[in-house]
């Protein structure tokens, strides 16, 4: 008798192993000898020797699994009511269940008509959604400037801040939001401000930043990635291009999206607002007495997280943005780190406008103005 186990037998054929252990059983006229040369349980041994001796050869076969008696299972009549409610309108499972309780009065549970559907092939194949992304990690984009990770920070956070200063900026009625453009690779950030987070403003901030770099000599193509707050066209994938048609696109602009739940894909404008609130707000908001001074104070943070405040990053080797940005390969004029803090809700309807009408085209022209004013203040 070959040394086998009735497990490895089975795996190949199940009907033959059976038939062999009802065989050997024959031979040895002994259960617990039969189960120990199969390597097997005495259990075993009995179920299919008995069941051979009740059925024959035919009862080696295998048996439904299917419950003698389903006292909750669907009638045809009503699966037929499925399938006709399905073709007449074409109802998902969730739809179907709210019109057949509508128009019929019956009630059946959208997983109860997904089985149907699927009973009859009347399933849809998954449509896979056209993706938004893929999203970019900072270190895998080598061009400077092909990357602006963008996020919005709340100030008024008491975890962050603390009671006191937290009271201070509700009390003077400080700007709230802080609207945020990080370049990927040099960590070079824009600011803004508003007091409300609505999508103009959103939408404001990313076609100034984009006009910003290129009033300084930037051409290449430009991704804005965000997470899927409203500020920034919500999670609709057609509103979303439509945004990036009217107001990024004319300047070789894009605006993209990183998975959800995972930040980490904007990781470098995420921790520039830990930055923010203990080298910025900690120490100066207290100082701040108005929006103005909060303006012309947070002017003076871009400066130096820009120009002076050297980085310990992937790639940074201890220097500032700029003069990353310059090892980097940029040539343009060094004004380009000197974007000035500006409080969007007193410009973005305008400015949505302004785009319209001009159709993209010299939406730039009042803005370069008001740039050049600030430059010859602020000379760099």
């Amino acid at each position: 008798m070959p040394d086998l186990a009735y497990g490895e037998v089975h795996a190949m054929n199940p009907v033959q192993a059976r038939k062999r252990l009802v065989q050997t059983y024959r031979e040895t006229n002994s259960i617990r000898k039969t189960a120990s040369l199969w390597h097997t349980s005495r259990q075993v041994v009995r179920k299919w020797v008995r069941r051979e001796a009740e059925g024959g050869q035919e009862a080696l076969q295998d048996r439904s699994r299917r419950p003698h008696h389903s006292p909750r299972q669907t009638t045809p009549e009503v699966e037929a009511q499925v399938v006709q409610a399905r073709h007449e309108t074409g109802y998902g499972r969730l739809r179907l269940a709210w019109y057949l309780k509508q128009q019929h009065d019956l009630e059946l549970s959208p997983y109860t008509i997904r089985h149907i559907l699927r009973r009859h092939g009347l399933t849809d194949p998954k449509r896979r959604r056209k993706p938004l992304y893929p999203a970019y990690w900072a270190w895998s984009v080598q061009e400077p400037f092909s990357l602006l990770q963008t996020d919005l920070k709340d100030v008024l956070d008491k975890g962050a801040l603390g009671k006191a200063r937290w009271d201070h900026i509700r009390k003077h009625r400080l700007p709230r939001y802080q609207w945020t453009v990080c370049e990927s690779r040099s960590r070079l950030r824009l600011l803004a401000y508003s007091h409300r987070k609505t999508q103009t403003n959103g939408i404001t901030f990313l076609t100034l930043a984009l006009c910003w770099f290129r009033l300084h000599g930037v051409t290449t193509p430009i991704t804005f990635q965000t997470d899927w707050g409203q500020e920034f066209g919500g999670d609709n994938p057609e509103h979303i291009k439509a945004l990036e048609r009217r107001f990024l696109r004319p300047l070789d602009g894009l605006l993209r999206r990183y998975p959800k739940g995972r930040k980490q894909y904007n990781g470098r404008v995420e921790r520039s607002h830990r930055t923010d609130d203990e080298e910025f707000y900690r120490p100066y908001i207290l100082k701040l007495q108005n929006t103005a001074q909060m303006l012309e104070t947070a002017s003076r943070w871009t400066y130096f997280f820009n120009i002076v405040r050297p980085h310990f990053g992937h790639d940074m080797e201890q220097q500032p943005p700029l003069a990353a940005l310059r090892r980097l390969g940029y040539t343009g004029p060094g004004q380009i780190a000197l974007f000035p803090p500006i409080l969007l809700d007193t410009i973005s309807a305008d400015f949505v406008l302004a785009c319209d009408s001009e159709g993209g085209n010299d939406l730039l022209a009042h803005y370069t103005f008001r740039v050049g004013l600030y430059q010859e203040n602020h000379p760099f």
